[in-house]
């Protein structure tokens, strides 16, 4: 066995096995071919100082690996490093383009063609360019780029067999022109075509590994080989009409905010109709009461209690209240796999049909102010089904900074589905005007403390580029195939975690160490939550899960106002130990610990001023004043976001990237 010598990742190969590396645009279908080559031998890797994981596979007795989708390859951000090392270091590039978007994709294409590596592409969705009016000459495009191109639509896998039998055809194609004297000169110091390129292009990764000054021509040349991607359009691409069908107007509809509002209230209802009531109330019914409760954990304690009696310290570990192969196996199955399925299935069909770019590209601007962007969308929605789970697709952020703000707001604000069932029940009995104070009360902390990380943290936003591809049913074989490989990935990486989050509160509960903490909190909760004290008990089991915690509270008896302050305090409390112990995977100990230690704060500080508010507002004996508390949360997010807009206009505008 060898390794493959991309820059820093390891992957075992076998001795003289060639890189088929996969390179393409956002959105051209890549995964596909990936998943068609590699078939399900198919392992990830953690690239070297960054949180993203690079697949690959064999294929044959060569190795293909996936890239990360990018428009070009340089060091802007993570993506564009990993993607440029790796195709670097590729024996042959499989370049998927899409032939809707040619005059985009082409610029990337012509790029790794100027570094000298053999290439081949892929012109991929001729049947969506088809569709919209535009016809492409393949031959001619062939013969302009000096490469094999092979039309195809990957998801009927249509061209794919003609792909296979000329994939070791690529060779390299026709450089952009003017550059090959300057290159040339370069050569003999750096050695390779390649990093030649990118030194004149004045990437300054690549010009320190050799130790040259980063050119000044990146302009001249991405001008260059801008103009000549246009003049190979304008000799192959010819529009026959422009697409006017429902879909194209519907797609149009989804970014523009007076009609994509409404559309994007109209899928989240939908998708809290099938998940937060169908499949948290019925499906998971039947899955944890009937069948894990119900059948399974009886059965594995009869069991183990042959052996173990359940009232001994091992047989309180194993079987009993938070057991390893009681509560672990019944939270995972039970519980939290139903709505993971339902949530991936949801964002399988959000991807596959072009519409989950369309979200993101209409969020932007108010993802821009708490120092995201429009992808940020994308685990705050996972977030509601897990935060385990959307704390991991941070890895998707274009930026390290970027990634800070995501999880933090994910650990403090968003409640998982499991305990948003258990909030939406308690609500329900309340009235319009709590549900309201609840609401208002949980944005204004997501909004706060994004402005103030957007403000603190140095750096900003990343600008948002993404690709809308053409609106279209979604494919359910394509839908289903990602549902089950996404939640497939996520039982094997969630369930150590939470094998060892029942650990350590097993151990906590023989020990006694859960009943002291227990007392520990019983003060803060009574004196300054105005809580019952046997609400300090729904705390510490909302440290293991948030959800435990929420349904602890429906066993008290408590006031309206109680509830909302329960409510509120349980949401923002710590994040249960399985997101935690991640936490601490994607970042630094100490962030972890700052991420952890806030939420205690700000959960505590939040659920006690709404308890004070109210009681200074609402005279012994009357009717608890909702609209006061809510207007003072109101007005104290104004004056933070108007504080920290203030900042920014004064602050130095030479910020450190995130």
């Amino acid at each position: 066995m060898a390794h493959c010598h991309c820059p820093g990742l390891k992957i075992e190969a076998p001795a003289g096995a060639r890189r088929i590396v996969l390179a393409g645009n956002p959105n051209t279908g890549k995964s596909v071919f990936f998943n068609h080559f590699t078939g399900m031998y198919v392992d990830v890797s953690n690239y070297p100082g960054t949180t993203l994981d690079i697949s690959y596979g064999r294929y044959g007795s060569d190795m293909v690996i996936d890239t990360p989708g990018v428009y070009g390859i340089s060091s802007f951000n993570d993506e564009e490093r990993i993607a440029r090392d790796i195709i670097l270091s590729a024996d042959l590039v499989l370049n998927v383009v899409s032939a809707a978007h040619l005059e985009r994709d082409l610029f990337l294409t012509q790029q790794i063609i100027d570094t000298g590596v053999p290439v081949i592409v892929a012109l991929n969705m001729m049947d969506d360019a088809k569709r919209m009016g535009i016809e492409v000459d393949v031959d001619r495009l062939s013969q302009l780029l000096g490469v094999p191109v092979i039309p195809t639509v990957a998801v009927k896998k249509e061209g794919f067999d003609r792909l296979k039998a000329e994939l070791f055809n690529a060779r390299p194609g026709q450089a952009t022109p003017g550059l090959e004297e300057e290159l040339n000169q370069l050569l003999n110091r750096v050695g390779s075509r390649g990093e030649a390129l990118l030194v004149l292009e004045g990437d300054p990764v690549i010009a320190a590994r050799h130790g040259c000054e980063p050119g000044t021509r990146r302009e001249e040349i991405y001008r260059r080989r801008r103009e000549r991607v246009n003049e190979i359009c304008q000799q192959v691409v010819r529009e026959t009409s422009r697409s006017t069908g429902v879909a194209a107007t519907l797609g149009r509809w989804m970014i523009k905010p007076l009609t994509g509002v409404p559309i994007l209230f109209l899928a989240l209802w939908a998708m809290y109709k099938a998940i937060g009531v169908f499949i948290a109330g019925t499906v998971v019914g039947i899955t944890e009461e009937t069948i894990m409760q119900g059948i399974y954990e009886p059965a594995v304690r009869q069991f183990v209690e042959q052996f173990i009696p359940q009232s001994s310290i091992p047989g309180t570990i194993l079987i009993g209240e938070f057991g390893l192969l009681t509560m672990t196996v019944t939270y995972l199955l039970g519980l939290l796999m139903p709505l993971v399925v339902g949530f991936y299935f949801f964002l399988s069909l959000f991807e596959d049909s072009g519409y989950l770019p369309r979200i993101a590209t209409l969020v932007d601007r108010l993802l821009t102010s708490i120092g995201l962007n429009g992808r940020g969308v994308i685990p705050i929605i996972l977030g509601f089904g897990c935060v385990t789970m959307a704390t991991i697709t941070t890895r998707l952020l274009s930026s390290d900074r970027e990634r800070k703000i995501a999880i933090f707001l994910l650990g403090l604000t968003i409640p998982c589905s499991a305990q948003l069932g258990v909030i939406a029940g308690m609500l329900a009995t309340l009235g319009p005007q709590y549900l309201a104070l609840y609401a208002l009360v949980i944005f204004s902390v997501l909004v706060m403390a994004g402005t103030l990380l957007s403000t603190l943290l140095p750096g900003k936003s990343a600008d948002l580029f993404i690709d809308l591809p053409p609106l279209r049913l979604p494919r359910l074989d394509n839908v289903l195939k990602k549902t089950g490989t996404k939640s497939y990935h996520f039982l094997k990486e969630a369930a150590p975690l939470f094998a060892l989050g029942a650990l350590i509160i097993s151990i906590f509960q023989v020990t006694g160490i859960l009943e002291f903490l227990q007392n520990l909190l019983a003060p803060l909760t009574v004196g300054w939550l105005n809580l019952p004290r046997e609400a300090a008990t729904a705390f510490i089991m909302g440290i293991v899960r948030r959800d435990f915690g929420a349904a602890g509270l429906t066993d008290l008896a408590l006031t309206p106002l109680q509830t909302i302050v329960a409510l509120i305090t349980i949401t923002l409390f710590v994040p249960c130990i399985a997101s935690i112990l991640v936490i601490f995977k994607e970042r630094t100990k100490k962030e972890a610990l700052f991420i952890w230690g806030s939420s205690w704060v700000a959960a505590f500080l939040v659920g006690g001023l709404v308890a004070q508010l109210a009681r200074l507002f609402s005279p012994a004996g009357d009717k608890v004043q909702v609209l006061p508390v809510i207007l003072v949360f109101a007005a104290l997010t104004l004056a933070i976001v108007g504080m920290c807009m203030f900042l920014r206009r004064t602050k130095p505008t030479t910020n450190i990237p995130g």
